[in-house]
């Protein structure tokens, strides 16, 4: 049995709103430095030499290599899904509302602000009573520069409810999904064909409502996928041997005992199949924030060199289990000026092998004019 959603821990956590998060957790990254910067894109597969080539980046007007916009997941515990409050009860990530205000170049130190915003109770297929559980993080440099902001919320789920009434997997969609060689050589060749916008720049008179973002897939996914990812995004809950024991001492509810009777931290859902059917899903799947960096990743190919993200609001529907695939998608919707910059809004998501759409949202990117 796990520890489930009371009334009392619900009504105490709303005292907490608008207070802000402290914690002696430290996040991965407290600079996005080069490396930080080469990690993370390599991580969710995005080779963009902004990223990664100093002299490309200076060609490009950056004075050094400046870092994919999803890298401030890694940057605060909260915007990635540490919940506070509900101790024992499950944290499923479920989306964040991002808004950039400027490029992250190469050595910028990042502070974070972060409090409680709102919970929204729910009544789900997937297990039933959930709380939404909303933070509001802000990103600054040391000058106390606002780089970004965001909305993000994970969904607290009791994991028995989930496994036992409230799972939405057929037993179809519960198979792992096994690829025929022709079916690989189809992914394979989307990845040789991708292809960045780079230096060559999008100008807001060539986009029309309608036009399609260039697709990219990621996947597919793999627990290699898993680890590449948690080497650079990193988690607050992952720790090893003397500490790890010292950890689950001051959180015990955060220790829950694997079949070999050993404790361990509730993040191994994404490469545990065992304790994913636990929590009511049929096996091992990717990390909410990953995904919003595909379609992240997507934007930023799409815009080029001379475009910027400035908002992509993304909602995770459902999981991508080890085997699924996504393509990430997106169409322009509108254009428009404002306060004398030019944007266009797009619809994004991310659809799997089977056709069902597991993350959805839009995004904002400005364009330069051919008058600029």
């Amino acid at each position: 049995m796990h520890a489930r959603i009371e009334l009392a821990e619900v009504e105490r956590l709303k005292g907490r709103i608008g207070l802000e998060v402290t914690r002696a957790t430290m996040p991965f990254y407290t600079e996005i430095n080069r490396d930080a910067i080469r990690n993370y894109a390599h991580a969710i597969g995005d080779d963009n030499p902004l990223w990664l080539d100093p002299d490309y980046a200076h060609s490009a007007g950056f004075p050094d290599v400046i870092a994919p916009p999803s890298i401030l997941y890694s940057t605060d515990n909260v915007v990635s899904g540490a919940v506070e409050g509900m101790p024992g009860v499950h944290a499923m990530f479920a989306g964040t509302n991002w808004t950039w205000h400027e490029p992250l170049p190469a050595g910028t130190h990042i502070t974070t602000k972060s409090w409680l915003k709102d919970l929204v109770e729910h009544e789900t297929r997937f297990s039933g009573r959930s709380i939404q559980q909303i933070y509001k993080v802000e990103f600054y440099d040391p000058e106390g520069n606002l780089l970004a902001e965001a909305d993000s919320w994970c969904f607290r789920t009791d994991r028995d409810q989930a496994r036992e009434k409230g799972s939405k997997y057929s037993e179809e969609k519960a198979k792992p999904f096994s690829y025929t060689t022709e079916e690989i050589g189809k992914i394979a060749e989307h990845y040789r064909n991708e292809k960045r916008r780079g230096s060559t720049p999008r100008f807001w008179e060539d986009v029309s409502v309608g036009d399609d973002v260039d697709a990219i897939v990621k996947g597919p996914y793999t627990v290699t996928s898993a680890v590449a990812y948690m080497q650079a995004w990193g988690s607050y809950a992952v720790k090893n041997h003397r500490m790890a024991f010292q950890y689950y001492e001051r959180h015990p509810k955060l220790a829950i005992i694997n079949g070999q009777g050993v404790p361990e931290p509730p993040v191994r859902v994404h490469w545990d199949n065992d304790f994913a059917r636990e929590v009511g899903v049929p096996g091992a799947y990717d990390f909410g924030p990953e995904r919003v960096s595909w379609l992240s990743h997507m934007m930023t190919d799409w815009v080029g060199d001379s475009g910027f993200l400035v908002k992509l609001d993304a909602q995770v529907r459902g999981h991508n289990m080890v085997g699924d695939t996504t393509w990430c998608r997106g169409k322009v919707t509108a254009k428009r000026k404002a306060n004398g910059k030019t944007f266009v809004d797009c619809e994004v998501w991310g659809e799997n092998q089977r056709g069902k759409k597991t993350i959805v949202g839009t995004a904002v990117a400005e364009l330069r004019t051919k008058a600029a």
